[in-house]
């Protein structure tokens, strides 16, 4: 029985009959007509396109994600603890202790004061209706929060020169301002990512010479799954003025049978695509100068999970461009309308996708090439599997761990979102009782960091910084940020940059092979024979 059924998918909201499906089809081994269970292909015969994607009703309030087993995750590797001596710090009980573990690094030159970042939330519902509690949350907890693309172009107020460049955005504005409200101005920074559409209309200049963005992030192809989707419009004059736009809007709403299937209710949403793209290598290699030459201080990169030769065509791009940060997202999340079958069965999972990527560092550093810093992404939710990616990452060669940060949007807008709805349940007295009872009834009670935020200086939590912010900070620095010290301290590892392979075994042949990490049972097995050899 596979993980997940073909013909039967939670984030589609369907289901089978039968308890016992076709391995190979999905469907009941006998399907009746007299059936009121909506499988795949039912619904698609009622629905259509609309079953390809995560269930419209829960669109921006909910993120999605592939529920496809890969045959490798981060299970399948185990972290080797340590008892002889201490790196990083004094061997000393007195001092070796883990709330002394150094966990901040750089990513693109910029100090994080934990390996994380907000991967690209852009034009998304779920991320504007979060934005403080996800761009504040980043700020506090001093990492980069990555505006994603499409803003200015869904904002009804954007305002556009004659040839169709971006004069003003509000909401770029306001997601900026609500960034720097709570940052420190030295670790983390607010980041604006561009693609197809942005570029066109001059997004990038407005970021940098009106709102004074440092940071500007160019994104190839991936929009929603390599396809440029992402959001669906409710209005239908505002499905009009982003056609108007540009944008590619299915179905067309200027199609009087479409504007009369709308208007009677048949479907309730249009989908608003955007263009891919199709990188070039020498217009890319000017494009980057181009922004520096702008005032761009720091150049991102973020593509998707393509093939091997995708990964290496990127290496050499940014290699040769020079960019600050690349990053690398692993098969299959989204925070939008990625379609559900291209989140199951395309791209390359993370694990396999870091493996590749580190192939591809091993022989730009043997030929001398610069290699820029790299974050991976892709379903990271806690701290063990951000130390594992990290540690894989050591190549040892003496230059540290290849990926510098952990890029992240689903686990910290579910902190956001969570933070907000049980803030909404107090407020109306109707929080789940064994909470209350455990955790008390009032958020100054229940949000374990608002202490500490209120003797920082930042403003009273609950009134000058909201709760959603309150609780994506809780998130990144009381739970991964104490978790990952932890886990680091067991390995006798006191400074991020000292994790190393060594620090992992594999626990499946698999694991091994793709990673070259050893099995376990091979693991220091020369090294214990010298042990007992006295």
């Amino acid at each position: 029985m596979p993980w997940y059924i073909e013909n039967a998918r939670s984030t589609t909201g369907t289901a089978l009959r039968s308890r016992d499906p076709s391995p190979l089809s999905g469907m009941c081994p006998i399907c009746i007509r007299e059936c009121g269970v909506l499988c795949e292909v039912g619904k698609s015969a009622l629905r259509g396109r609309e079953v390809l994607y995560p269930s419209p009703e829960y669109y921006g309030h909910s993120t999605a994600a592939s529920n496809k087993d890969y045959l490798l995750n981060w299970g399948d590797l185990q972290i080797q603890v340590e008892v002889l001596g201490a790196e990083g710090v004094e061997a000393d009980p007195e001092h070796a202790i883990f709330p002394n573990v150094d966990i901040t690094s750089k990513a693109g030159g910029v100090p994080l004061k934990t390996p994380v970042i907000i991967a690209g939330l852009g034009s998304t519902e779920v991320a504007k209706r979060q934005w403080e509690g996800i761009a504040g949350g980043a700020a506090l907890a001093g990492t980069i929060q990555v505006i994603g693309e499409n803003v200015c172009g869904m904002d009804l107020k954007s305002e556009y020169t004659p040839d169709g460049k971006i004069h003003s955005c509000p909401d770029l504005k306001w997601r900026v301002d609500t960034y720097r409200k709570y940052w420190d101005g030295t670790h983390g920074d607010i980041a604006v990512q561009t693609n197809v559409e942005d570029q066109r209309a001059g997004v990038d200049l407005y970021a940098l010479q009106e709102l004074g963005v440092n940071i500007i992030e160019r994104k190839w192809g991936q929009g929603a799954k390599a396809i440029g989707g992402e959001v669906r419009i409710d209005n239908l004059e505002q499905a009009l003025l982003l056609k108007k736009r540009g944008y590619v809007l299915v179905p067309d709403p200027e199609d009087p049978d479409a504007q009369e299937a709308f208007n009677k209710g048949i479907f309730k949403t249009f989908e608003r695509h955007s263009r891919v793209g199709f990188p070039e290598e020498k217009e890319f290699i000017k494009d980057i100068a181009w922004l520096r030459e702008k005032g761009a201080k720091k150049v991102f990169l973020k593509t998707g999970a393509y093939n091997g030769a995708v990964v290496g065509f990127t290496l050499r791009c940014a290699s040769q461009a020079k960019i600050d940060l690349l990053t690398f997202d692993g098969a299959g999340g989204g925070t939008g309308m990625s379609p559900v079958p291209m989140m199951n069965e395309c791209s390359t999972p993370t694990i396999y996708l870091l493996a590749q990527v580190l192939e591809g560092v091993r022989v730009l550093r043997a030929k001398g090439k610069y290699v820029p810093d790299i974050a991976i992404a892709g379903g990271f939710a806690n701290e063990t599997q951000i130390f594992k990616a990290i540690a894989m990452s050591n190549l040892g060669d003496g230059e540290g761990p290849v990926v510098k940060a952990i890029a992240m949007a689903r686990a910290p807008l579910t902190a956001s979102m969570k933070s907000d709805y049980f803030v909404e349940l107090a407020a109306q007295g109707k929080l789940p009782g064994g909470f209350a009872k455990l955790y008390g009834g009032d958020p100054e009670q229940f949000f374990i960091g608002a202490g500490e935020l209120g003797h920082n200086g930042r403003g009273k939590p609950g009134k000058d910084i909201p709760w959603p912010t309150v609780g994506v900070y809780t998130y990144f620095t009381d739970r991964i940020g104490v978790g990952l010290r932890q886990l680091m301290a067991g390995c006798r590892k006191w400074k991020i940059n000292l994790l190393d392979r060594s620090d992992l075994a594999s626990l499946t042949e698999r694991a091994a092979r793709v990673t070259g990490i050893p099995l376990m049972e091979e693991l220091d097995k020369e090294v214990m024979h010298k042990m007992l050899d006295f």
